[in-house]
Parts: C-alpha cells; sequence; structure tokens
C-alpha cells in the first residue's frame, strides 16, 4: 500500500512509515545522562503498574505533529510518563512543580543538584 493510499485509509499524522526523512546518522553515541533516568524512570514505573505501554503511546500520539517535529526522542518519553504518573494520581502538578524548585535551587551542576553529600 502507497502512502497516499495509507494516508486515504485514515493514517494519522504519527504514522511516518515509509514517509522521506533523509539520512540516519548509524554513529553510535552515548545517551546524555538525563536520558539514561528518563529510561530507568519508565521501566521502574512501568513494573510497579503506574502505566501500560499503551498509555505511554497515546500520550505520545495525543501530542500532535508540532512535537514530533520540535521535541527529542526523550523529551517526548518524560512528557509522556509525566502525564501518565499525574493520570494515575503519583502525584499532582503542584507537587511536581514544588519538586523541580526544590532541584533547581540546590544548583546548577549536577553534583550540586545531586542528593549526596
Amino acid at each position: 500500500m502507497t502512502n497516499s493510499a495509507t494516508a486515504d485509509a485514515g493514517r494519522r499524522w504519527h504514522d511516518m512509515g515509509g514517509d522521506p526523512a533523509g539520512q540516519i546518522n548509524r554513529d553510535e553515541h552515548d545517551y546524555a545522562l538525563w536520558e539514561k533516568r528518563v529510561d530507568a524512570l519508565m521501566v521502574i514505573a512501568s513494573k510497579k503498574k503506574h502505566f501500560t505501554v499503551d498509555g505511554l503511546r497515546r500520550v505520545l500520539e495525543d501530542m500532535g505533529p508540532e512535537a514530533f517535529e520540535t521535541m527529542t526522542y526523550y523529551e517526548r518519553w518524560i512528557h509522556s510518563i509525566t502525564q501518565n504518573l499525574m493520570e494515575g494520581g503519583v502525584f499532582t502538578p503542584a507537587e511536581l512543580g514544588d519538586k523541580m524548585a526544590e532541584v533547581a535551587a540546590r544548583g546548577a551542576s549536577y553534583g550540586e543538584a545531586s542528593l549526596g553529600d
């Protein structure tokens, strides 16, 4: 089935399979610390049954095409994880804001912001 036929059959904007995407950089790279933490948070929270893969996908698909054009892979993940955790009652937006302010007040560097002495 061609892309136009697929689109005519109700293909949603996030279904990019078969669309031209340019060159893919296949060089190996290390993930940033925050990306590794997002991945760990997803694993821990899903094992604790705070959300499912379907829940994560629902939020990702509801973000709209601009998010896929402007946000990185892990930025979209943390948005979806956060939304699912709030929907599941793990924390409120106010609690998240308070915690973010607390962490920001610790300092700008990783060492300053860490909980260790």
